[in-house]
């Protein structure tokens, strides 16, 4: 064979399984063999570059299998509210929260600080001197904005939306500041600050080089993240490579035409280097916590009964629509309706055709696991978020939902055990990307999910690894360690199947390779 690129030696590999190999060389951005460090001595030429691992375990290159890298850095500006608690916290956090272009914007705020009150503008006008407030809750699905942000955007009633959208209103008709769903809070983007555009590059860049430093080799991004994302990361490689391989699924919207989606299928022709457009993205609902998961039952605050879109039925045309033009599909479904009716659509679809999806599934019933193996259905979820819950129940996720249904959150292992393939995800910038965090907690979750609802190490691994390749319809090229498949590959220090959970999530990563290319070197890597 022609001389590699690449050599890694001094490793024990696993493909996800150990196979007794302890070398891999790379050409090209494909690997090309596997061996023994002796064998890998003949393998290298003059330009080889050989890296000794020193013992690490090399496993596939991991995946984030739901990530918003692009869109996250809008949602990620500001003064970072995650670590409020409660009420005093918000209004101290906001008092010394610096301006963006005479503006107050912040992310990542609970809806449990709010300690069970509506969320209004009424509890933090004070402590804003007046200024325009944007604040995104941890979500991503709403946000709490002051009144003269409302007036800004010319907010100053209700409005009807064409997906299930709301500008929460008092019982006089004036807007409480609360926006709920994508619709309503769209209404402030044309007064927001804008991030300049080589702000924006370099945040991205600094971003996915940061998560190829835990061992992130690509993501599957749920969005596009502006009209002009193309041309960025286009950009981003006409002066280099990106540090992670990005496929990106564009929004479709109730209330797309014939010719909209059409333009959804033309878009599939995009692609750089290391990122393309692959398939398409739907919403069936929202969140629990706003209120907008589609659930079988009311929640206990008497919400929850809506699809995202108005007619459930015309989601199912167009995501028929899409696979007869061979593209697959991404469904956010949290709430027990939402998940079924996904599953419906697809089942109406026949057999063959592209690989479709399902993302959060946070709640699911007994009779609906089964069917996502026997449709085919990637089940898509993240295990960072069970964090946002508390196992005693006390949470606004949990209290909406009530004692029933949040006894079958976040169903990891029921799905596993059901025969579904299982991509595992963070969700940026909802939760922390840290891959090895998503490992951890997919083997321990927290809150409200139970711990019989833990993975085990290999199944956690396959997660990010080949279920994330089969969900993404690309199990024949990516998620291995075998010749002609892509060179992603992620060396830990520790074995990352057989060490427990907690070692997993502080372990160091020696290596990281994207394409064939080092994105991260650790200190030991030499």
């Amino acid at each position: 064979m022609s001389a590699p690129d690449l050599v890694l030696v001094n490793a024990r590999v696993r493909d996800p399984e150990l196979t007794g190999h302890t070398a891999v060389a790379v050409r090209d951005g494909l690997i090309t063999a596997l061996g023994t460090d002796a064998e890998a001595r003949a393998w290298a030429g003059p330009g080889t570059e050989t890296v000794d691992l020193a013992g690490a375990t090399l496993t596939p290159g991991l995946t984030d299998a739901h990530s918003h890298p692009v869109w996250g850095l809008e949602m990620f500006t500001g003064t970072d509210l995650s670590a409020v608690a409660d009420l005093d916290g918000l209004r101290a956090a906001l008092r010394g929260a610096e301006r963006r272009d005479g503006w107050v914007l912040g992310f990542g705020l609970d809806h449990n600080a709010f300690g069970g009150r509506p969320v209004h503008r009424d509890l933090i006008e004070d402590v804003l001197d007046g200024a325009p407030a944007h604040l995104r809750l941890y979500d991503g699905h709403s946000a709490l904005v002051s009144g003269t942000a409302l007036k800004a955007a010319g907010i100053d009633g209700p409005r009807a939306f064409a997906q299930h959208s709301e500008i929460v209103c008092d019982p006089d008709g004036r807007p409480t500041g609360h926006l709920v769903e994508h619709a309503a809070m769209d209404l402030m983007t044309p007064v927001l600050p804008a991030l300049p555009y080589a702000e924006r590059r370099d945040r991205l860049v600094a971003l996915l080089t940061g998560m190829a430093a835990t061992g992130l080799t690509s993501a599957h991004v749920m969005d596009l993240g502006g009209h002009d994302v193309p041309g960025l990361l286009a950009a981003i490689e006409e002066d280099g490579d990106l540090p992670l391989r990005l496929r990106l699924a564009p929004w479709c919207m109730p209330g797309v035409t014939t010719g909209e989606l059409d333009a959804f299928v033309r878009l599939q022709e995009r692609a750089g280097r290391l990122w393309r457009i692959g398939g398409v993205k739907f919403f069936m609902d929202g969140t629990v916590e706003g209120g907008t998961a589609w659930l079988e039952h009311a929640d206990c605050h008497g919400r929850g009964t809506d699809a995202f879109w108005p007619d459930p039925a015309a989601y199912s045309a167009a995501v028929a629509h899409l696979h007869r033009a061979g593209v697959g599909t991404a469904t956010h479904a949290i709430g027990d309706a939402a998940v079924r009716h996904a599953l419906d659509t697809v089942e109406g679809l026949g057999t063959g055709g592209p690989r479709h999806r399902i993302e959060h599934i946070e709640t699911v019933p007994d009779d609906q696991l089964g069917r996502f193996a026997a449709l085919g259905v990637a089940a898509s979820m993240q295990p960072p978020h069970t964090a946002y819950t508390r196992a005693d129940h006390t949470d606004e996720w949990s209290v909406r939902l009530g004692e029933e249904r949040a006894g079958r959150a976040w169903r990891c292992r029921d799905l596993r055990d059901a025969g579904a393939h299982l991509a595992l995800g963070s969700d940026w910038p909802i939760a922390h990307y840290d891959a090895r965090q998503v490992l951890a907690t997919a083997r321990a979750p927290r809150g409200a999910a139970s711990a019989r609802h833990g993975l085990t190490g290999l199944m956690a691994l396959e997660g990010v690894t080949t279920h994330a390749a089969f969900a993404a319809g690309e199990e024949a090229v990516a998620g291995r360690i075998a010749p002609g498949f892509r060179a992603d590959l992620t060396a830990f220090a520790v074995d990352p199947v057989t060490a427990p959970a907690d070692e997993t999530a502080e372990a160091p990563v020696r290596l990281t390779v994207a394409g064939g290319r080092i994105t991260y070197r650790g200190t030991e890597a030499v």
